[in-house]
């Protein structure tokens, strides 16, 4: 055990510290952040729209019309399809930051180089038609939305560092002390929105010219791709929570790390669920964000509700005890840094053990439950990370008891796995408290 915690602190905490500290992956991470509030306000409405309830649309069409579900989608439409646009804008700000220079002239510089970055819809005449049925310039919302998440990304961070680089070489406009700042700081954006401006702008003329005619399906066939195969499959999603949880064992968030690289695939992923559910076809994904947060951190990360239970049901130790009683009320709500530290798993031989090993199991079983058809596939609804279980699989699936049941059986199979360890620390730390008994009844007995 000492040996597996000199790893840990002399291999596994320097690097993940570093990549914890990078500020691009921090970016990235607080930039899609700014997303997600309209996405589950999008979801909400996405919910109200096919709720599982016998005679639900024959009512709400009686009330409504027979349109009512095509007006309901409006704030999907609204929240989901500007996910990519809202990202652009968020993740140079966040990035901006991290250099001290404006981010809001950074932020909106990387939005204008994401829209010219994107081709735009041009009319068509159908056949036998006379006129174009659709209005040249119009920007296409499919890439305003997950489809361009990936350019948006790669657009931000690009202008940003451009932005900050001839800021910080001083190539600027520079107005007199008199000038309000708002209008100063915009000459001073000047020089580095027209660079950045006239790079996307010829990279897009020479991309035009080739087989992929766009810098969006460059990025999707050299970035994306890879990418989607790799957090769309179970080795990769396998690799990515051994990470988070090998994280979190050294005292880092482990969730926020990994979350930068993994978080745009699997947002993408239940995007394209959501478009599927919506139209009523086959959901095309497994693992998508909320797998992750409903099914296999039942919790929180390592799923310790099942923990805490046993804890509240089975200690000796009254600190094991008290430890489940406080953790209880938050674990519900998958915040789980009350045991994480409190117990604590982190730089615990004993307990990183099961901590490791039952999300990446429950991965194991939520998959084979959801490919056989057995369970519901996540429906691409936003379902926030913080919902209590039984409720959140309900949800996610788009009201299917199946995805409840679900969560039921990964709690049992991480109590399962948790107990046996638990049962040890549990009674190591039962036999401190009467040591530390004896000694005080010792110290009395002499007084």
């Amino acid at each position: 055990m000492s040996r597996l915690n000199d790893i840990l602190e002399n291999k596994v905490m320097p690097v993940a510290g570093r990549v914890a500290g990078q500020r691009h992956l921090q970016a990235l991470r607080d930039g899609i952040i700014l997303t997600m509030p309209l996405i589950i306000v999008g979801s909400l409405f996405l919910i109200l729209g096919f709720l599982p309830i016998p005679g639900y649309e024959e009512f709400m069409a009686r009330t409504f019309g027979d349109a009512w579900l095509t007006k309901l989608m409006y704030p999907v439409g609204a929240t989901f399809d500007i996910m990519a646009l809202i990202a652009a804008f968020g993740i140079a700000y966040r990035l901006a930051e991290k250099y001290n220079v404006d981010a809001l002239s950074a932020g909106a510089i990387s939005v204008a180089a994401f829209l010219l970055a994107t081709p735009y819809q041009v009319p068509f005449t159908p056949e036998g038609a006379t006129e174009a049925v659709l209005v040249g310039g119009a920007i296409p919302s499919a890439l305003m939305g997950s489809k361009g998440l990936f350019v948006a990304m790669l657009i931000a961070m690009i202008s940003t560092e451009i932005y900050r680089f001839i800021i910080q070489k001083n190539i600027i406009i520079r107005m007199p002390d008199g000038v309000p700042p708002a209008v100063a700081k915009s000459f001073v954006a000047l020089i580095p929105g027209f660079i950045v401006i006239a790079l996307i702008w010829v990279l897009r003329l020479i991309v035009e010219n080739t087989s992929f005619e766009s810098l969006h399906n460059i990025v999707g066939e050299v970035l994306g791709k890879p990418l989607g195969v790799l957090g769309g499959s179970l080795i990769g999603t396998l690799v990515a929570v051994f990470l988070i949880q090998l994280l979190w064992s050294c005292g880092l968030h482990g969730a926020s790390i990994v979350g930068g690289v993994m978080g745009p695939i699997w947002l993408s992923s239940m995007d394209e669920n959501r478009v599927a559910f919506q139209a009523g076809d086959s959901l095309p994904n497994i693992f998508t964000q909320q797998f992750i947060d409903i099914f296999i951190y039942v919790g929180g990360s390592g799923a310790t509700l099942a923990l805490v239970l046993a804890m509240l049901l089975r200690s000796r130790s009254q600190q094991m005890k008290q430890l489940g009683r406080l953790a209880f009320g938050p674990g519900l709500f998958n915040i789980n840094e009350p045991v994480t530290f409190g117990m604590p798993i982190v730089m615990n031989p004993l307990m990183i053990v099961p901590f490791v090993l039952t999300p990446m199991v429950m991965v194991i079983t939520t998959y084979i439950a959801m490919s056989t058809g057995l369970v519901a596939r996540p429906a691409g609804i936003a379902v926030p990370w913080t919902m209590p279980p039984i409720i959140g699989g309900y949800l996610a699936t788009g009201g299917k008891l199946s995805g409840a049941l679900l969560q039921l059986v990964n709690f049992v199979i991480a109590f399962g796995i948790y107990y046996p360890f638990f049962r040890i620390w549990d009674k190591q730390k039962y036999s401190e408290e009467q040591g530390a008994i004896e000694i005080t009844s010792a110290k009395k007995l002499q007084a």
